[in-house]
């Protein structure tokens, strides 16, 4: 543990699975400098959910409009951005910079010390992101930290509504290509009304309300609430009251595993080794022949095998 007791700066564009296989890295960050004020700039609806979960002071926006010269050439940085950098003396950045174009422009404003790190894993080299996302921090003498991520976030006003035995299911992502048809996610939920006591927490975002409100409609209301747009930090909360979570490859099933969650997903093609959640509690489900041919029967067995033993009406 390092008692340094400067401001530490974390830069983190990209969507909410990457962020959340960035944790690893922030929170070994908040481990081994416990006296520096830790900050993370990314997307506020994402990165909320550092700050919901303690493991930053601080958050701010990368959609600042004064922030846009910095990634130009020769450009004209705001006195607003210039002052804010200088503060830092540590700066992490996950940005996509292959030029060194903003890391030139930060070099002018800020003696920090900068960490350049990757926006994305190399796919030629099959190792977790998390652990490609932690490995720059051995510059700053972090080496072998946990790379699972974790969100402590508590329930709060979050309420199941005298829903029980909460499954939490996401039947959609940020590719078509990623998800399970939606007739069998129609079949799969009708065969667990009808033989589980699980009530059904359906998950999505405002791309997926249709698809929600189809599935949720041949759901018993009693046994079904539809979580549709949450606030990030929020689902966090409501997911951790549930008991499993049924996904595809997508940050919402990051979210889920990090909260603590048993995780089945519904795997297409992308690389396991690399984009899995990590943690021993996520279990993947695939079919050579294609996720479409995934059949509704090996997906409920497996559902019996997690959460039904000795559960059936």
């Amino acid at each position: 543990m390092n008692s340094f007791g400067g401001k530490i700066l974390v830069i983190r564009g990209g969507a909410i699975g990457d962020f959340i296989l960035t944790l690893p890295a922030i929170a070994a960050l908040r481990r081994e400098f416990p006296q520096a004020h830790l900050e993370v700039l990314g997307y506020p609806h994402i990165v909320q959910l550092a700050v919901a979960a303690g493991l930053v002071d601080r958050a701010r926006s990368i959609d600042a409009r004064p922030l846009a010269a910095f990634f130009a050439r020769n450009g004209a940085l705001a006195e607003e951005m210039t002052d804010y950098f200088s503060e830092f003396d540590l700066i992490v950045s996950y940005l996509y910079d292959p030029d060194d174009v903003f890391r030139t422009n930060l070099a002018l404003c800020s003696p920090a010390q900068f960490i350049a790190c990757p926006h994305r894993p190399d796919e030629r080299i099959l190792l977790p992101a998390a652990k490609v996302y932690l490995k720059p921090l051995e510059r700053v003498a972090i080496f072998d930290a946990d790379p699972v991520p974790r969100l402590p976030i508590t329930s709060g006003k979050a309420s199941r509504n005298c829903l029980r035995n909460l499954l939490a299911l996401h039947p959609g992502s940020g590719s078509e290509a990623k998800n399970w048809p939606e007739a069998k996610w129609a079949e799969l939920l009708e065969k667990m009304v009808n033989t589980t006591r699980h009530d059904f927490l359906l998950v999505g975002g405002e791309a997926e309300g249709e698809r929600l409100q189809r599935l949720s409609a041949a759901l018993p209301p009693s046994r079904t609430r539809v979580a549709q747009s949450l606030p990030l930090a929020e689902l966090a909360s409501l997911l951790g009251q549930c008991d499993g979570f049924i996904g595809h490859d997508s940050g919402i099933s990051h979210l889920a595993a990090a909260v603590g969650l048993p995780v089945l997903l519904l795997w297409a093609d992308t690389a396991q080794d690399i984009w899995r959640p990590p943690g021993d509690n996520v279990l993947v489900l695939q079919d050579p022949s294609g996720l479409s041919q995934l059949p509704v029967l090996d997906v409920v067995q497996t559902v019996e095998r997690l959460w039904d033993s000795g559960d059936h009406a």
